[in-house]
């Protein structure tokens, strides 16, 4: 026995006595109707238990309903927890989510926003965590209805999201100055990228206005724990020239911590450490981990929410930059240098 034919659109037009045009005009919103016909394809409807195809309704009007976003790893705490921001807050407004990875490869995420470009998405979030060349800003540009997340691309004319990358640094730099340190190690991303120079420029305000000679000596790198590696073998191999280092990303924390624990070396006795984002369970360190919390859960909420509001037919509008609130968690892996 055959399974029974969907009904279609023919099927309710032929009923009611209209065209499949009317019926299809009438579901979509485009057309009024005399209330005899209307309820003449309303009982069509109901008799023939007709189920509209939203994926055909939404083309009808233009739209699909979809938001595209594109991150560097979900595999990483930070870009996780975004997308499920992000994936919670187009549900309760009706949307769906495509999702693209690119490992933070720049190939990638031009194959993927040209793809994006082509395809019925009705705007898309990107976010990227390494230097452009250019090519990727002129893209952007091309593609329209882009809104920029937690990272920059220079030259793109989009929106932008960011944390308050400058005060995060800020704030780390004021309570290492609170006990005492006035040689830092900086390791974070390129020197290029507005995360990297925001942060080490919000430290050293922090540590100028003690009025007191203080240096801050750059590691630069990738927000990666194999980075975090580095960084530290490096501290080790220069005879630990600071006495305190602030990782700008917890997973920069994470192979920093792996490998000073590893050489026996202590935070805070020896060294103290602040991290930046507070994504992970920086809690359950030892010690806990004092760090930089960005507000991940609001940067996803607020870029889909931005995305929707902004005005694409307005250029003047499309320039615009806007900063979420960081703020500072106190934990114990912070103290006085350390006297010898």
């Amino acid at each position: 026995m055959s399974p029974k034919r969907a009904t279609s659109l023919k099927d309710v037009a032929e009923a009611a006595g209209v065209s499949v045009t009317t019926v299809s005009r009438l579901l979509n919103g485009s057309l009024e109707l005399p209330s005899e016909t209307k309820l003449r394809i309303e009982k069509a409807i109901r008799d023939l238990k007709y189920e509209p195809n939203p994926h055909a309704r939404r083309l009808s009007r233009g739209r699909s309903d979809t938001i595209g976003l594109v991150v560097p790893d979900i595999a990483n705490p930070f870009f996780a927890t975004l997308v499920s921001a992000v994936e919670e807050e187009a549900d309760k407004r009706g949307l769906a989510l495509s999702l693209y990875a690119t490992l933070n490869r720049p190939g990638r995420e031009i194959s993927y926003v040209t793809a994006l470009g082509r395809n019925h998405v009705d705007g898309l979030l990107f976010i990227t965590n390494h230097p452009d060349n250019g090519e990727l800003a002129s893209l952007i540009n091309q593609t329209g209805k882009v809104v920029i997340v937690d990272e920059d691309v220079p030259d793109a004319v989009v929106p932008k999201l960011f944390s308050d990358n400058d005060h995060g640094g800020y704030l780390a730099g004021r309570h290492l100055a609170d006990h005492g340190h006035r040689r830092v190690i900086y390791a974070g991303g390129p020197r290029e990228m507005i995360s990297t120079r925001r942060r080490s420029q919000g430290l050293e305000r922090a540590l100028k206005e003690r009025g007191e000679p203080f240096q801050v000596i750059r590691y630069e790198g990738s927000y990666t724990v194999e980075f975090g590696r580095e960084a530290a073998r490096r501290f080790l191999d220069e005879s630990m020239p600071a006495t305190a280092i602030f990782a700008s990303s917890d997973e920069i924390a994470i192979g920093l911590i792996e490998v000073l624990r590893a050489q026996g070396v202590s935070i805070p006795d020896e060294v103290s450490v602040v991290g930046f984002d507070d994504v992970g369970p920086l809690h359950l360190f030892a010690p806990p981990l004092t760090a930089i919390r960005q507000p991940v859960r609001a940067l996803g909420e607020r870029a889909l929410a931005l995305l929707l509001e902004t005005n694409w037919q307005e250029p003047e509008s499309l320039a615009s930059e806007e900063l979420l609130p960081v703020e500072i968690v106190v934990r114990n892996s912070v103290a006085p240098p350390s006297k010898s």
